[in-house]
Formats: structure tokens, sequence, C-alpha cells
């Protein structure tokens, strides 16, 4: 059985951002294993798990919803990297390494919340 959500291609990147968050978040302080670890994983996690939920929707208006709570969740994972950053947890180079995939994934987002709406994104 073929899933919706699986011929997305901002599904696909989506999980990606979520493996490289794992990887980036292992070698974690313990400090950041019990506290920010968590959160930023659940966070990339629920980027591409709510794609997935909204592309089983049978409306447009509820898969934007799901579109939305998964751009809340970036801008969540965002945030957490700039403190993990701050705290000393994650370099400058490894929080770099993700942004281009966290901006991807973001205008991906919205440019489908668009269509969604009926709105054809420009370039």
């Amino acid at each position: 059985m073929d899933k919706p959500h699986k011929k997305l291609d901002v599904w696909k990147l989506s999980m990606e951002l979520s493996r490289r968050i794992y990887h980036l978040t292992a070698g974690n302080p313990g400090e950041g294993k019990f506290g920010l670890v968590p959160q930023m994983r659940r966070a990339a996690v629920s980027v591409p798990s709510n794609l997935a939920k909204g592309a089983a929707r049978s409306s447009d208006n509820e898969f934007r919803n799901f579109l939305s709570i998964a751009r809340s969740s970036l801008s969540e994972l965002d945030t957490q990297l700039d403190l993990s950053q701050q705290l000393g947890f994650i370099t400058v180079e490894s929080r770099s390494e993700v942004d281009g995939l966290l901006t991807r994934v973001d205008k991906m987002l919205y440019a489908l919340y668009q269509l969604k709406k009926g709105i054809v994104p420009s370039k």
C-alpha cells in the first residue's frame, strides 16, 4: 500500500532533517541529553509525522492544519538549535549543516500550504 505522504518531496526532506538531528544530538553532554535532546528529536520527528497525518486526511483544510503544525514544530526546532548552540552543546559548523535543510523544508511547507489554499506560490 503506497501512502500519499511518501510521494511528497517535503516529507522525504523532513525525514532527512530528522535523521540529521538524531546524529547531531547523539554526542551531547549529560545536561543536553535530559533536556534539549529529547525535545529537539520530538520536534524534528513531528515535522514528517504531521505531514503524514495531513496527507492522509480527506480535505485540504485538514491537510493545511497539519502543515501549519509541521511548520510550528520546525520553528520550535530552530529555537532549540539556537539554544543548543548558545549553550555550547553544538558548534556553529554543526548548526550550519542543518540550517540549509531547515530553510528548504520551511519553504516547501509554506509553498504546499499555499497550494492547498488554492494560491499558486511565486518563485
